[in-house]
């Protein structure tokens, strides 16, 4: 009966450990990033190759996931403040920052030389530098300046261009509809990011985040700014189109979801309420996948 017991307790610790390692590399938002590589990787390969888009997939979530991780092994303290992140596995001791760090730095490494192994180089050091941008820049910079937003969008985006140098060969080039899906996905992440630090801007302030681009917090400087790039994301979206990159049937996608996009972030301007920068939030996970996926046909 005893022994009975201990096996329980011991699989009981085994399952807590592997759940919080889990958590640790935010598994929902490491699959998002992936699929924005895999679908720019699509969008621009010429010929599909297994074994890249095996590597681009198991590397690319090693390396979002280890970003993650990193992250929250500096916010520890500030994650234990805020009701959204108090429950993380640091915050609730579940694994000590010595498990943390060594589980993160294990994913980094694997996953980049897995991209750059089996992509090419140029897919490794991109992998790379997007960790060190969002794990060493815009970790620390978020409770000094709004402006690590912008400083946050770049290692956003760099999973698009990850997946448009995965899709060359040799030692990696950096693909011309790359880029254009690059700067679509760095200006979403603006009005995407905004309306999540709208929603939670009292518990970020508990924890002395800069996340809204104007100090005031939520005011008509953040109302506008957010309606600013909402709408500067609607001609950019639409540039594949005029490069003769996809056809009129993408664009029409592309700027119906651009519409709806901007519906939302006036409806936000208007009335500043929570619920409907929860709607904005929402919005924005819908816009960027069927865009993507529209870009992708070129048709």
């Amino acid at each position: 009966m005893e022994q009975t017991k201990n096996i329980l307790e011991t699989e009981t610790i085994i399952y807590s450990k592997f759940h919080s390692y889990f958590k640790l590399t935010k598994f929902t938002l490491s699959a998002l990033v992936v699929f924005s590589a895999v679908i720019t990787y699509f969008t621009v390969a010429e010929e599909f190759q297994i074994q890249k888009i095996m590597a681009l997939c198991i590397g690319g979530f090693l390396v979002t996931g280890a970003a993650n991780g990193f992250n929250q092994i500096i916010e520890k303290d500030l994650d234990a403040l805020m009701n959204r992140t108090k429950k993380r596995p640091l915050p609730t001791a579940n694994l000590t920052k010595a498990e943390a760090l060594i589980f993160c730095l294990t994913l980094a490494i694997i996953g980049v030389v897995l991209l750059a192994v089996f992509c090419n180089f140029l897919s490794g050091i991109v992998g790379f530098l997007s960790i060190l941008l969002y794990a060493l820049i815009y970790t620390p910079l978020k409770r000094k300046t709004p402006f690590s937003v912008f400083i946050g969008a770049f290692p956003g985006a760099l999973p698009t261009l990850i997946g448009a140098v995965a899709a060359t060969d040799g030692f990696g080039q950096i693909h011309f509809f790359g880029v254009l899906l690059f700067f679509i996905q760095f200006f979403w992440q603006f009005p995407h990011f905004w309306a999540i630090a709208w929603v939670s801007h009292d518990d970020y302030q508990r924890a002395g985040f800069f996340m809204l681009p104007s100090k005031g917090g939520r005011d008509k400087g953040s109302r506008s700014q957010i309606l600013i790039y909402t709408l500067a994301l609607f001609p950019l979206s639409l540039t594949p189109y005029f490069f003769e990159q996809t056809g009129w049937i993408s664009a029409t996608i592309v700027s119906t979801m651009g519409i709806i996009f901007i519906y939302q972030a006036f409806q936000l301007y208007k009335s500043g309420t929570i619920d409907d920068a929860r709607k904005l939030m929402f919005g924005s996970f819908v816009y960027l996948p069927i865009v993507q996926l529209a870009l992708m046909t070129k048709f």
